[in-house]
């Protein structure tokens, strides 16, 4: 489902650069594992939140069907 414009910049605001997540769940195959950590690097223009993950993986978060918290 695409997001809106205000939607992308609500999620931008919510999840600045630098902001420290936790990962809950994935739904990804090559997801990493729940409880791996990682800092938001950028939110694109779709409203995928981009993450560097302490184990490597670049996958980006969809705010629609992964779970995941700030710390």
């Amino acid at each position: 489902m695409f997001k809106s414009e205000a939607e992308v910049n609500m999620i931008r605001k919510m999840y600045p650069e630098g902001t420290k997540i936790v990962l809950d769940y994935m739904d990804d195959f090559q997801a990493p594992p729940s409880g791996t950590k990682g800092v938001v690097t950028s939110v694109d223009g779709i409203g995928q939140i981009h993450v560097k993950w302490e184990n490597g993986c670049g996958l980006a978060l969809n705010t629609d069907v992964d779970k995941f918290h700030i710390i």
